[in-house]
């Protein structure tokens, strides 16, 4: 039963963890806007403001 909740525990802790370097990064992006976009987690860069040009090659090099 010790391992059970020790395990709960942990993957608790994990996912808390991610959350909170999550809401750090999204902090330190908002404050340095000089160092590019915020890339949220859903697998495209953020820099389009449609969000589909990532797919289609749409977004340029600087």
């Amino acid at each position: 039963m010790t391992t059970y909740l020790v395990t709960i525990g942990l993957i608790f802790a994990v996912m808390v963890g991610g959350i909170a370097v999550e809401r750090l990064y999204r902090s330190f992006s908002a404050r340095n806007p000089e160092l590019g976009p915020f890339r949220k987690l859903d697998g495209k860069c953020g820099c389009c403001a449609a969000g589909s040009g990532c797919a289609d090659g749409g977004c340029e090099t600087r």
